[in-house]
């Protein structure tokens, strides 16, 4: 059995190759664990959400009963500027 290649089919099979190739190595532009808005809980139930954009956040210090929380509203760029806790100003 003789194999001959020519040109026409040699070149459609790169083509159809480098076609799958770059189908298949398309990943998805938005990162999974980028998004504007970022949360942590941690172990003593202290919430913190950041808007990673503009650096505002509020945090709740302690959920112990279920709609009774004080949010505490902050920038993040200004008390870090400033190294006072919002919490702890006095009003």
């Amino acid at each position: 059995m003789k194999i001959t290649l020519d040109s026409k089919s040699l070149l459609l099979g790169f083509l159809g190759a480098g076609i799958m190739f770059t189908a298949i190595s398309f990943k998805n532009s938005q990162d999974q664990t980028g998004g504007r808005y970022r949360t942590e809980v941690n172990a003593t139930n202290m919430v913190v959400i950041l808007d990673s954009e503009t650096g505002n956040y509020i945090i709740a210090p302690e959920m112990k009963d279920f709609g009774k929380v004080q949010w505490i509203k902050g920038e993040f760029y200004k008390t870090f500027n400033i190294a006072i806790d919002n919490a702890k100003e006095s009003k």
